[in-house]
């Protein structure tokens, strides 16, 4: 099998191999199973909660599948040393957003890849969950080869992240479960989070070329452990060096400049110097995901966003920016100007904790509704913090597939 030199065309997890993503050209083998097989864990998303879950589980001897709505990527052969390379890993499909706040979103907080927004195996995309009379998952339904096929499961597994998952849970109401899987709270799709990603930005006289270091050049979390403050929370901020494309879509859009305005900005650009903060927001009931009545290219409705910023949010963010903006003036920075509206990482949706009435999975990431579903990705973190969370994603990951393997032992699952 020759491997089709474009990730979109076709799979490249098939015929019983996967790429070898630390070889030019090479590839490993894969354990396939066909659609008549029942597996232990069907693992429907592949980033930083399903990836390292599906590897644990395999390790631990159980039978996996695992489902991505992306590509497989190359990353030594499929992209260029360009800032708009990275542009193919985002969800860029359709999705309604509204709100006092609607998050932008896409590149800071989707991916679509085998690896997810972790990224930044191709399979298929799932369309819903299958429920067997007895209200247990039996499978999932996805859509490969111009048609649906089903995967039969023991166990199935949701790690779409904070808008698929209950994008998914919700397609797969069923007469039992009208208000969508796992739902019984009443909170799958609510207590939407993002993190604050407000930004300070000023000139040098001296050349800085800020684009030369990675993207967050030094770090400060003293606000995530100081109580000096008047609202609930924290955020971290670091010095940022945005590339050329994306420094002009913060002209454009934080500032409006066009034209020559836009030109004569730009060329300041290798004396520019900049703080970013990520800062935690609060769980809110309001800020949720639903399902539009918009349809995507398989006939499945999009996710609705809808996010408002609370007054604790507000006063975090002006005290962030009003620190980013005395750093830069004590170092001597001019033309100071403050980027007020910007979002970056999501949590929330399907909260864990230790009551069915006010959680939708207990500390296991295990479903209360239903025993054999579980979800496992930042959409079970009940609060976010001030700094990025993929780590914790990947350890909640880790000791889900620990305690599956557990509960496996005493016969439990």
């Amino acid at each position: 099998m020759t491997m089709s030199a474009d990730p979109f065309a076709a799979p490249r997890a098939a015929n019983g191999r996967a790429p070898d993503v630390f070889k030019r050209g090479g590839w490993m083998p894969m354990r396939q199973f066909s659609d008549a097989e029942i597996v232990d864990f069907a693992v429907v998303g592949t980033g930083a909660g399903g990836g390292p879950l599906l590897a644990g589980l395999a390790e631990n001897g159980f039978s996996v599948v695992g489902f991505d709505a992306g590509p497989y990527f190359r990353p030594l052969e499929d992209f260029a040393s360009d800032e708009r390379e990275q542009d193919k890993l985002y969800w860029t499909n359709e999705r309604v957003v509204d709100g006092a706040n609607p998050i932008t979103m896409g590149g800071k907080n989707s991916g679509r890849a085998v690896g997810g927004s972790a990224e930044i195996r191709d399979l298929a995309m799932v369309s819903r969950i299958e429920m067997g009379s007895d209200g247990r998952a039996t499978g999932v339904h996805y859509h490969r080869e111009g048609r649906w096929r089903f995967q039969k499961a023991r166990n199935v597994v949701v790690a779409g992240y904070a808008i698929e998952t209950p994008r998914l849970l919700f397609a797969s109401a069923t007469d039992r479960f009208p208000d969508g899987l796992a739902n019984s709270s009443g909170l799958v799709g609510k207590n939407l989070m993002t993190q604050s990603n407000q930004a300070v930005f000023g000139v040098m006289e001296q050349e800085v070329r800020w684009n030369k270091g990675p993207p967050s050049l030094s770090i400060t979390e003293h606000w995530n452990y100081d109580d000096r403050k008047d609202f609930a929370g924290g955020y971290c901020w670091m010095a940022q060096g945005p590339l050329p494309v994306e420094w002009a879509t913060v002209q454009t859009g934080s500032r409006g400049l066009w034209g020559q305005r836009l030109r004569d900005e730009m060329e300041k650009y290798n004396h520019q110097v900049g703080l970013k903060m990520v800062g935690e927001m609060l769980p809110d009931e309001r800020n949720r995901v639903t399902l539009a009545d918009d349809k995507d290219q398989y006939g499945l409705r999009v996710a609705r966003v809808t996010y408002s910023w609370g007054d604790n949010d507000k006063a975090l963010i002006q005290h962030a920016l009003g620190q980013m903006q005395t750093s830069l003036e004590a170092v001597g920075a001019t033309d100071i100007f403050r980027q007020e509206n910007d979002t970056n990482h999501l949590a929330g949706t399907a909260r864990m904790g230790d009551d069915p009435a006010t959680s939708v999975v207990n500390a296991d990431c295990h479903s209360w509704d239903i025993p054999n579903l579980w979800v496992c990705d930042g959409s079970v973190f009940p609060t976010t913090g001030g700094v990025n969370p993929s780590l914790t994603i990947t350890s909640i990951a880790m000791r889900t597939a620990d305690r599956i393997h557990a509960l496996s032992a005493r016969g439990e699952l």
